[in-house]
């Protein structure tokens, strides 16, 4: 998909021109061959830089041509209830457009909101403060995800404590497995944030990224808000994996407890089951012409299972 944006009157509006648009913002959502070729002849920028986020694998980096330069991040996906993911994506600055490649949709981006509706902070013109809020917007969708997984993992604690199955151990290895992309991703971004804050001041790069009053300001933000995002998943991807560790005791400490009741109802039962199974041998037994002789055999199982149950019960048993 193939979307030119530009900011009209202080707000972000979909541009239907066709031809490149000075001081315009191209988003490109798992691009076809022909946008990219498309793209490519009209603003000069190799397919090459343009296809480097169309690889899911593909880490963060800063690669810098005569008339470009290719800044690519990773931002992080909600894949369900409890998984989450990370995405390459590649930000293109050129003398004039801002191009914006990505495999999927994301709320990183502001094009979703366009019209009276859309942030006025959004300026396509300013191309370094558009990409210095896009990376500063990554690092703040980082932080949410990380405390809606904790907020996630203190669910799963409450369930965990009472639990005796694995459901909830699984939530746990999804999300510890999504703090592990996080933290990979985190520490490449925070390596091109770095090498923009030296970058800013290359004269040789002025006209491709333009410095504006509050440009700076924006990108010390960005990289405060990596470094804190940073230091709470790795703080949080240790307790997780504590306590996956931990309940997994508790898990089976719990079917332990469950077996041990289970073994004390057996024994409690089957000691009149015994007692019975005694007086209805085919041989001569005490009682065995008396009236009172089935009473008698009841009170001695009663007075016997009382006596086993008062034994497991100072055993703790149940």
């Amino acid at each position: 998909m193939l979307t030119v944006y530009k900011r009209f009157d202080h707000q972000l509006q979909i541009v239907t021109d066709s031809g490149p648009v000075p001081r315009s913002w191209i988003r490109m959502v798992n691009p076809t061959p022909d946008e990219i070729r498309t793209v490519s002849e009209a603003t000069k920028v190799p397919e090459d830089l343009l296809r480097a986020a169309l690889d899911s694998e593909e880490r963060s980096r800063i690669e810098i041509e005569d008339n470009c330069m290719l800044v690519l991040t990773n931002f992080p996906m909600l894949r369900g209830p409890d998984m989450y993911d990370t995405l390459p994506l590649g930000i293109i600055l050129t003398p004039d457009q801002v191009i914006t490649v990505s495999l999927e949709e994301t709320e990183i981006l502001p094009g979703n909101i366009v019209g009276p509706g859309a942030p006025a902070y959004y300026n396509t013109g300013k191309r370094t403060r558009f990409l210095f809020q896009i990376l500063y917007k990554t690092a703040k969708v980082y932080l949410r995800f990380i405390h809606q997984i904790n907020r996630q993992t203190d669910e799963i604690e409450r369930h965990l404590r009472k639990s005796m199955n694995n459901a909830e151990v699984f939530r746990l290895f999804d999300m510890e497995k999504g703090l592990t992309y996080f933290t990979v991703a985190l520490r490449s971004n925070g390596l091109v944030l770095e090498r923009l804050m030296r970058l800013r001041k290359n004269s040789a790069l002025q006209h491709l990224l333009p410095q504006y009053e509050e440009d700076e300001d924006i990108l010390e933000d960005a990289i405060i808000e990596n470094r804190q995002a940073l230091e709470m998943v790795q703080m949080y991807s240790d307790i997780l994996s504590g306590m996956m560790d931990a309940f997994t005791s508790v898990i089976s400490n719990n079917l332990n407890q469950v077996m041990k009741l289970l073994a004390s109802i057996t024994i409690l039962i089957s000691t009149p089951t015994m007692i019975s199974s005694f007086w209805g041998m085919n041989v001569g037994v005490p009682f065995l012409d008396q009236q009172m002789g089935f009473w008698v055999v009841l009170g001695i199982s009663i007075v016997l299972t009382g006596l086993a149950g008062f034994v497991l019960w100072r055993k703790r048993m149940f």
